[in-house]
């Protein structure tokens, strides 16, 4: 038996086979699923070389009894087809559980950014897999990534209401969660709401940024067009733009304000701050 992460080389992939390491799961009990041994040559883990695109390539991955965490896919459309490729090796293999990091709110997630992944837990369901769900909020660093052109810019600018709340957390709480779902005794099917302690508005943002950076840093909200006109002007895809302008108005509705507490449950501690999160981005490009 094995814990098997796909998509391992990854963002949150790394940092949830870093995580199961510190536990103190062996090396020779992991396997990272990348999509070429370079890609996974720092792992430090078995590694299982295929791709979501090609389902043959799956064969052998899983075994009878092992835990699998299926880090969903970059690219909404394809991701299905892609996912679906996952499960049926893993009904073939017989594995104990399989865990999907879906999106906050599951099946009531309205927004089209949501479609595949209501799509693959209902396919999951469907397969008849001992599963779990981990449904994850926005990461903090989806925002935080670019502070360095906020600062400059002197302004954070998007189209959420000045009222309008968000409840993020960093990848590492979220891989945190992950590992500890794995390194549990499988206690029948889950679901789990996960998202930051504190929901905080992008003027909250704005200040904290501004504090820390010492330049002043103000929230600008934009209509949805000048917002989708920005995006496409910084060479995004048409398609995509038109997801990240629908999630800001899911933002407006509160889609993703919800602090249900079972991320800071499965980690046995607070959520990290966007605060501390800001700190740690400020701390890199400087």
């Amino acid at each position: 038996m094995s814990i098997v992460i796909t998509g391992a080389n990854g963002l949150l992939g790394r940092l949830v086979i870093a995580d199961l390491l510190a536990r103190g799961v062996p090396a020779d009990e992991i396997t990272g699923v990348v999509r070429s041994p370079e890609k996974g040559a720092d792992l430090g883990v078995r590694l299982h070389i295929a791709d979501y695109d090609e389902p043959d390539t799956f064969a052998g991955a899983f075994a009878a009894g092992d835990r699998v965490l299926l880090i969903s896919g970059s690219e909404p459309g394809r991701r299905v087809p892609q996912h679906q490729a996952v499960i049926d090796a893993a009904v073939a293999a017989g594995v104990a559980q399989l865990v999907y990091t879906g999106v906050f709110g599951g099946p009531n997630a309205w927004f089209a950014l949501a479609d595949d992944h209501r799509a693959t837990e209902q396919l999951i369901v469907d397969s008849g897999l001992p599963h779990a769900f981990l449904r994850n909020n926005w990461y903090s660093e989806m925002y935080t990534g670019d502070v360095a052109g906020i600062v400059a810019r002197g302004a954070v600018a998007n189209a959420v209401d000045p009222e309008s709340r968000i409840a993020t957390a960093p990848r590492k709480d979220f891989a945190a969660a992950a590992a500890a779902v794995l390194t549990r005794d499988v206690e029948g099917n889950a679901a789990y709401e996960l998202s930051g302690d504190t929901a905080w508005t992008f003027g909250e943002f704005a200040a904290e940024l501004s504090r820390q950076s010492g330049k002043p840093v103000v929230h600008a909200t934009v209509t949805p067009a000048e917002l989708k006109a920005i995006l496409l002007g910084v060479g995004l895809p048409e398609g995509f733009v038109d997801i990240l302008v629908e999630v800001d108005g899911a933002i407006n509705k509160g889609a993703l304000a919800g602090t249900p507490g079972d991320l800071a449950k499965l980690i046995g501690r607070p959520t990290t701050p966007i605060a501390d999160t800001i700190a740690d981005s400020l701390v890199t490009i400087n």
